[in-house]
């Protein structure tokens, strides 16, 4: 019975310690292999993001060998090359360049997106290239998961594109992943290695509609409860020429949210800059004439219409201005803008020295003496 028992003992116990080594084998952290230290890459473009895992590999070599003129072609060999393990390792016969070392370099995008023009669904791709003499293939694979490009597939290539390689005079002895030409909705990726980098370029193709269903779905949220982002929303909404029907909603919410002067004379502003100028007017008077309508308020609507290139309704802005609020510092301001515009600087420079005896000391001060010298010498103080 004892040896039976002892028998079973020794037997759980080969499978634990068996099943512990697996664990540990899984677990175990090293040092990476050929000392090709891991980089991770992100660049955003609005609000789509695209990242790059990699490994990267030295010129000089772990051994301390300098393999410079003899990375591309050599080291990395041209094409899609053999693979030298086949068949003890890996299931491909042919393989692309891992475009780095060790593991798999991933590529992941956030949104939707395109490659030099070509569609790429979101998500996390292998990214392999096969190197030319001049042309390169950047091949954006479904397998983002296996060692290396030794189990490459083909048919799992989600994309391939052909881009220019660029000899360049700058060395950098690790290849290193970066990003430059960067805009509001597009970039261009760069490998970099030795004196050679490829650049292909991401582009979001949709980035207004992201940002506009991004906002419609916050705004049915916490951010809904607070009328400023209706405004912000508006505002935004007005200048995309696909969305003005929202735009009017949103501020039309925001009225909702919180009747003020800023609420309505905000929808008068995006009234007018859709080009419903009739209604903007009219929704403007509304807006001043109600009690929370301020001489200060009243006076930047009127900016705001000068920014949008309104002059002749801020000027008529800035007159009822000037007639409601007698005295006020920013009226005079106003009326000084209205006659600067009309070339009559004598009025102007009247109606400005008159408000800066008004205005407190500070900024608005300082900002109302340098307009005074630029119509002293003639300088029309509008946009």
């Amino acid at each position: 019975m004892r040896r039976t028992l002892s028998l079973r003992l020794t037997f759980v116990l080969l499978l634990l310690v068996a099943g512990t080594g697996v664990l540990f084998a899984q677990a175990l952290t090293t040092p990476p292999g050929g000392a090709n230290q891991r980089g991770v890459v992100t660049q955003y473009m609005g609000l789509a993001s695209v990242t790059i895992d990699y490994n990267s590999p030295d010129v000089t070599s772990p051994a301390g060998d300098d393999r410079t003129g003899n990375i591309w072609g050599q080291l990395v060999p041209w094409g899609i090359a053999p693979n030298p393990f086949y068949p003890g390792f890996g299931t491909a016969e042919n393989m692309p360049w891992r475009a780095g070392a060790n593991e798999n370099t991933t590529i992941t995008f956030s949104h939707d997106v395109e490659i030099e023009g070509q569609p790429l669904a979101a998500g996390t791709y292998a990214l392999f290239m096969a190197p030319g003499e001049d042309e390169w293939t950047v091949i954006f694979n479904k397998n983002s998961d296996a060692w290396g490009s030794f189990f490459y597939d083909p048919s799992l290539d989600a994309l391939k594109v052909q881009v220019k390689a660029e000899k360049t005079d700058y060395f950098r002895e690790w290849l290193t992943y970066e990003f430059d030409d960067r805009q509001l909705d597009t970039a261009r990726a760069v490998l970099h290695w030795e004196n050679l980098r490829v650049p292909f370029r991401v582009s979001v193709p949709n980035l207004p509609e992201l940002y506009h269903d991004t906002m419609a779905m916050e705004l049915t949220g916490a951010a809904g409860f607070n009328f400023q982002n209706w405004i912000q929303a508006s505002q935004w909404a007005a200048g995309q020429d696909a969305y003005h029907e929202d735009a009017v909603r949103w501020a039309d919410a925001a009225v909702t949210a919180n009747t003020s002067f800023q609420t309505i004379s905000n929808k008068a502003q995006v009234l007018n800059q859709i080009g419903q100028s009739e209604e903007a007017m009219a929704t403007l008077d509304e807006a001043i004439a109600h009690p929370t309508a301020t001489v200060v308020g009243i006076h930047m609507a009127a900016r705001g219409l000068q920014a949008q290139g309104q002059m002749e309704t801020a000027n008529v802005i800035f007159r009822k201005n000037y007639e409601l609020n007698p005295g006020e510092w920013p009226v005079d301001f106003g009326m000084a803008r209205v006659y600067s515009q009309e070339g009559n600087f004598e009025k102007a420079l009247e109606h400005a020295r008159i408000a800066k005896g008004r205005a407190p000391a500070g900024p608005q001060m300082q900002n109302l003496e340098a307009q005074i010298a630029r119509l002293e010498q003639g300088e029309n103080i509008n946009p």
